[in-house]
């Protein structure tokens, strides 16, 4: 038996957003090799004429787009309500119960515009356990803390 033919370098689960009922997103989780290899395409070689190096530069707005396309699939359940309490929108003349749909551009601005997002994103993708249960993708789980409301 190799160890080889075992790995899994990625799987996805739906895994619910706690604080949000009815908040589910499906995440991807990263290996090691695969957030390496993002961090390189994102990452660019300049010439500091100060130091007279090399430094390697991270362009972040890239970073985040290759970031939010490889771990959020999908989501279900985001309503603009929800999307109130994690960034600042303007939906006054919107049906709050609306849903938001997934797009990578949405995603992608919800990943780089929510700290609450990204840390849950964050915390739950790089959580092994998330990804143990066998679920193949099918069930929601529960995860950990929850979303502060925003006071007005």
């Amino acid at each position: 038996m190799e160890l080889r033919n075992l790995v899994v370098n990625s799987k996805d689960v739906w895994i619910d957003f706690s604080g949000l009922d009815g908040f589910s997103v499906k995440v991807a989780n990263l290996s090691r090799k695969e957030l390496t290899g993002l961090r390189k395409k994102c990452t660019t070689t300049k010439f500091n004429r100060k130091t007279r190096m090399a430094e390697e530069i991270l362009d972040e707005d890239k970073f985040l787009t290759q970031f939010s396309k490889a771990v959020v699939k999908d989501w279900k359940g985001l309503t603009l309500k929800h999307l109130e309490t994690l960034i600042l929108v303007d939906i006054t003349d919107k049906d709050p119960k609306e849903e938001l749909p997934y797009t990578l551009d949405n995603a992608e601005i919800l990943v780089g515009d929510s700290n609450e997002f990204d840390t849950w994103l964050n915390e739950v993708v790089f959580d092994l356990d998330n990804f143990r249960d066998g679920t193949k993708g099918d069930l929601p789980k529960k995860t950990g803390g929850t979303v502060q409301k925003s006071g007005k």
